[in-house]
């Protein structure tokens, strides 16, 4: 099996024989809801949403088991040749000397396939790419003759249409292709569904699925076959079409044919080509409600010298999204980045549905994806971020709980995809990070005064109680029918103060229906997260911070919060005493609230948050650590719905799990003390560098029944023991900000080592969700451990962050991330400001040997260099001098010694 090669510095990739390989899968979108997924020989599938479908909807297994393919045939004088290598003939052929040469080559949003068959003597080479502001997949075809004599040709397009909603695969799928109206025109075939079939209730049709194609100078197909019954024939398949190997004449356009399924079929005219002669052709896939667009977009992409062009401008844009670039040693490395920097992209547009391996949910982005991807955005394109956030906070409830499923446009909230009241306790924990690194980046302090309304729906009382009074909208009303409008730093605080007095009897937050974990779903009633107790104590003593820089003296909240900050540190120990407080709360704001507020002391309650932090991690230290010798040691990060504690060294073997030691770690619970010896224990036992570095879990041979699927789950697969990439992305993170930067850079290589060694992870460059217990790489694309790795290179690796709005580098570089002339850079934007930093180690010093000896800015005017002050670690530069520097051509050097 060949390893990928990168071609270039944008991460263009190239890999042989790619159909070796199952469950591959390439993204091609635009940013107008066009998703489509495609694999080495064309499958996959194309759809808008989830009542959309262009193609057949696929999961994973349907790669390899689906013959609805797109496809492109060549009719020779020597026989039929698939040029997408999905042909009967192609098939048997697959692991002998008969096989076809291929290579796929690949880059942001497109990918070209280059097939030879020595047999028939053609090359095809078949590019596919959408145009980043149109619904339209496109497809370019060349066919070249290798033969050394003239060869006749003609070009067969073969694109199936299923033309409905993704319900109907399993839901009346026979019966929605009799509402199927085909018929043909003078470049394709249009299909148009008279109804959308839904037995809760049938809707009109508007949409239009649609096949066209030309040659490559413009000239029409020449017949169509319209449905699966005329391109199949009796006894056919789509690996051996009858229309194709009889030569079928096909139908002329301005044909009509009601109820069938359908086949996007185009029968070019016959070619004949001199030796090293190409054809070219054009097929385009779409969806539309206007045949007036259907037209628009074929004189668009009418001919080989428009599809290029506009080829061109898609890499072009594709390209600019992605404005940062990493020079390390590493320069397989610095590829790997760019395509873990355009991941968080694609959480956009697919959000965590559609594609082969997310084949759950109905689109949409969940609340905990929703504030992660905005992490990317704010290193990247920071440009309405601000207004992003604003608009997230909306989805927060008044009793501290959240909408869960973000549905289309800014500020637009789903309770849950399935209408389960149910409730993730580490929601709350997300928007402050978010927030913070907002803060850092722009020094917009303000934000946090920002009024914004909350979400309303019939949930209540943190999801245990139906609001019987809810009249349908979707804001909190005060008793007098008003929206209420509260400050962003009101809907953190209740947030956070809602949780701390929401406990189990180990005085632990209640882990509800679940945390970051999703499959820790069966410990409702008693199951506690000191994991994510440990991420809320971090938070209070951020929010403190903030607090104290906030530059007024009070604040005024709702007058209900009252009832939470009332009471000192007795209370903390009192878990019973704490259940009363909440309840009491939330009693007070179960359907509407007062809209009356109060005027706190900002010095005080930043005072307030700091003690409860101070308990909880002290609280923490005391109860949940595990002394393991000369092992290590670690937290216990759960109990289970019977109270007991989820971790420890038992009579079946050790029993730990790793998202304990992140959170603990990162919030500043772990001592160093604690820290180096969790590492001990991580080493010992989560550690494999075979498969992606370290696991999620050990294996607890057991069912846990008392606390969640996962334990049903096969080890080393997804949530039990897998190598989930963004707990072990959090770890490194978490110890970079720490000081363990040599076990922090241990934990992110082994990550990329894994993804980039294509024989173990099988996956195109990335980061997958996980490494399954053989190393492949699952779940590929749509993960927020994307935008976590790339933070943490660029703010913890790099060192180049924003420090209330000052741009800050203070570089963890170990010695072997220099390149051979001792240099690491990083090109990045910050402040509108585009910026080149070289960070430079003659002496070849590791971290911890080595400090900033100078630093120096460059753009205030070509003949100008300014030293920059650097002290503790870091240099700075002021908002007021990164405001004074040009657009681009901004250099930062950082020589260490």
């Amino acid at each position: 099996m060949a390893n990928i090669r990168f071609l270039d510095d944008d991460g263009t990739f190239a890999v042989n024989c790619p159909e070796e390989i199952n469950y591959l899968y390439f993204p091609l979108a635009s940013e107008t809801g066009l998703k489509s997924a495609i694999t080495p020989s064309l499958g996959g599938d194309c759809k808008l949403d989830q009542e959309t479908f262009l193609l057949e909807p696929v999961s994973s297994e349907n790669l390899h088991t689906s013959r609805s393919t797109r496809n492109f045939w060549c009719v020779t004088e020597k026989g039929c040749w698939s040029a997408a290598g999905v042909s009967a003939q192609q098939e048997a052929a697959r692991f002998t000397p008969e096989q076809d040469e291929s290579t796929l080559t690949a880059g942001f949003m497109w990918q070209t396939v280059r097939r030879e068959t020595k047999r028939y003597g053609f090359q095809a080479e078949i590019t596919s790419f959408a145009p980043p502001h149109e619904n339209v997949e496109i497809m370019y075809i060349r066919i070249t003759n290798t033969d050394s004599a003239p060869q006749r040709m003609t070009g067969i397009a073969a694109i199936p249409i299923y033309g409905r909603s993704a319900d109907n695969l399993r839901d009346h799928r026979n019966v929605t292709s009799m509402l199927h109206r085909v018929r043909t025109v003078s470049r394709g075939v249009l299909v148009k569904p008279t109804m959308s079939f839904d037995e809760k209730g049938h809707r009109e049709n508007h949409r239009i699925y649609y096949v066209l194609g030309t040659s490559g100078n413009g000239e029409c197909p020449q017949a169509f076959y319209p449905t699966v019954n005329v391109f199949l024939g009796e006894g056919g398949t789509f690996l051996r079409p009858r229309a194709v190997y009889e030569n079928a004449p096909g139908l002329p356009p301005g044909t009509e044919i009601h109820g069938r399924e359908a086949v996007g079929g185009l029968r070019f005219p016959e070619v004949t080509l001199a030796a090293g002669e190409t054809a070219e052709y054009i097929v385009l896939l779409g969806i539309s409600e206007d045949e007036t667009d259907i037209n628009h977009i074929l004189d668009t992409y009418r001919t080989a010298q428009q599809v290029q062009t506009a080829l061109d401008r898609a890499k072009s844009y594709w390209q600019g999204k992605v404005n940062v670039r990493y020079h390390t040693g590493n320069p397989n490395f610095d590829s790997l980045m760019r395509w873990v920097s355009f991941q968080p992209l694609l959480r956009r547009l697919y959000g965590c549905s559609f594609l082969p391996h997310h084949d759950y949910g109905r689109g949409g982005r969940g609340w905990r994806d929703l504030w992660q991807d905005c992490l990317s955005l704010l290193l990247m394109d920071p440009d309405g971020v601000g207004e992003m956030i604003k608009a997230n906070f909306g989805g927060v409830r008044v009793d501290g709980t959240n909408a869960t499923i973000i549905g289309d446009g800014m500020g637009n909230f789903i309770a849950d995809r399935n209408g389960i009241a149910r409730v993730w306790m580490d929601h709350a924990m997300w928007p402050l990070m978010t927030l913070t690194l907002y803060i850092d980046q722009t020094g917009d302090r303000g934000i946090l005064d920002t009024a914004v309304p909350y979400f309303k729906d019939p949930q209540t009382m943190r999801g245990t109680e139906i609001d019987e009074q809810w009249n349908g909208g979707g804001r909190q009303e005060t008793e007098n029918g008003a929206v209420y409008m509260g400050s962003i730093l009101e809907h953190l605080l209740i947030q956070h103060l809602t949780a701390f007095y929401e406990v189990g009897v180990h005085n632990i937050f209640r882990l509800r229906g679940a945390d970051w974990n999703d499959a820790l779903d069966m410990a409702p009633e008693h199951g506690e997260s000191v994991a994510f107790t440990c991420a809320y104590a971090g938070n209070f003593r951020q929010l403190a911070g903030l607090l104290r820089k906030c530059g007024r003296d009070t604040v005024e909240l709702l007058e209900e919060i009252q009832e939470l900050l009332g009471g000192g540190e007795e209370i903390f120990a009192d878990a019973a005493g704490k259940k009363e407080i909440l309840a009491r709360y939330l009693r007070r704001c179960r359907h509407s609230v007062s809209g009356r507020t109060a005027a706190v002391s900002c010095r005080e309650l930043a005072d307030s948050l700091e003690r409860r932090a101070d308990w909880l991690m002290e609280h923490i230290r005391r109860q949940e650590w595990i002394d393991a010798g000369e092992d290590g040691g670690w937290f216990n990060s759960y109990y289970d719905n019977h109270q007991r504690p989820l971790e420890g060294v038992t009579e079946s073997g050790v029993h730990m799990m790793l998202t304990g030691q992140v959170f603990a770690i990162m919030s500043g619970t772990a001592t160093d003390e604690q820290v180096r010896a969790i590492t001990r224990s991580a080493d010992r036992f989560l550690y494999r560098r075979e498969v992606g570095g370290y696991r999620l879990n050990t294996d607890f041979h057991e069912l846990k029944f008392d606390m969640g699927r996962m334990f049903g789950f096969a080890y080393g697969e997804k949530e039990n023991g897998a190598v989930f990439s963004h707990m072990a992305v959090m770890y490194a993170n978490a110890l970079y900000r720490r000081g363990f930067v040599r076990e922090g850079y241990k934990a992110l290589q082994a990550l990329a080592d894994t993804a980039l060694d294509f024989r173990t992870s099988k996956i195109y460059p990335g980061i997958p969700e996980y490494f399954n217990a053989d190393g492949r790489g699952m779940y590929h694309y749509l993960t927020g451990a994307a935008s976590w790795y790339m933070m943490t290179v660029m703010t913890e690796v790099f060192g180049v962050h924003g420090e209330n709005g000052d741009l800050a580098v203070a570089p963890k570089l170990v010695r072997e991330q220099f390149d051979g002339t001792g240099t690491a850079a990083i090109d990045f934007s910050f402040a509108g400001k585009r910026f080149h930093t070289a960070i430079v180690n003659l002496t070849g010093k590791d971290f911890g040997e080595y400090h900033i000896g100078k630093a120096c800015l460059s753009g205030l005017s070509p003949s100008v260099i300014r030293r920059i002050p650097a002290e503790d670690g870091r240099a700075v530069l002021s908002r007021d001098l990164v405001q004074a520097l040009p657009e681009n051509g901004n250099t930062i050097m950082i020589e260490l010694i």
